[in-house]
């Protein structure tokens, strides 16, 4: 059993580029842990890097799967998967993943609800991209169902957002740039997870690209639990 990052009613922060590599069941994949609940079959939250012609076997994903890739080339039997690409596998999918030439990919597994159903792949490279709702802020919707939204969020130098409170939480991946709230400073390949209820006001002073979920965390009562307690980084 491994245990990291499961306590939802706390803020939490990593730069994945501080975090180790460690070997995954499959030769020449190599995963940075960020979050983890389990062993080798686990909710996680990963980045995840193929060497040049790695494969893993094929394997059904009972919780489904959802995959940015951050650069080279990801493959599996249904097609080949350039960088920005999103991928949403659904509960009860099948695929046998591979990379002919190597690649490096934020995956999030065992999270999806059963009833989340539809396979989406979007390249966010060539995708429209919507105005935001703060001039510098265009956004591109990547997929939802009830409550959970999750999208892509560019940040033009010099953009800032109201503050406002995350109902069921947020999750933010900074795919490149630096992003930026009162709690801290968080460059390329940091991920943050944000809980039920919490508040800040984000920022890019230097403009950014961020993966952004949100309404997916329990409504643990973060604000009963963190009484006169500083959020801290």
């Amino acid at each position: 059993m491994h245990s990291l990052n499961t306590d939802f009613s706390q803020r939490a922060v990593v730069n994945t580029a501080d975090a180790v590599w460690i070997s995954s069941p499959e030769a020449n994949v190599l995963r940075r842990l960020i979050e983890r609940d389990g062993g080798e079959v686990a909710r996680a939250t990963s980045i995840v890097r193929y060497e040049a012609g790695a494969c893993f076997k094929s394997h059904q994903h009972d919780l489904g799967e959802e995959i940015l890739v951050l650069g080279g080339i990801f493959s599996d039997e249904f097609g080949d998967y350039g960088p920005g690409t999103y991928l949403k596998n659904p509960p009860g999918s099948s695929h046998t993943p591979f990379s002919e030439d190597g690649c490096t990919l934020f995956v999030k597994l065992r999270h999806l609800a059963p009833s989340d159903q539809d396979r989406v792949v979007i390249d966010t490279s060539i995708a429209d991209w919507y105005r935001g709702m703060v001039a510098g802020l265009t956004v591109l919707p990547l997929d939802e169902h009830g409550t959970q939204h999750t999208a892509m969020v560019r940040w033009a130098p010099g953009t800032y957002f109201n503050p406002h409170r995350h109902q069921g939480g947020e999750e933010i991946f900074v795919v490149d740039g630096v992003f930026e709230d009162e709690h801290g400073r968080y460059p390329q390949g940091t991920w943050l997870r944000s809980p039920h209820m919490s508040q800040h006001q984000p920022f890019s002073r230097e403009g950014c690209t961020i993966f952004v979920k949100t309404g997916h965390l329990p409504d643990v009562d973060y604000a009963a639990k963190n009484v006169q307690r500083p959020i801290r980084n």
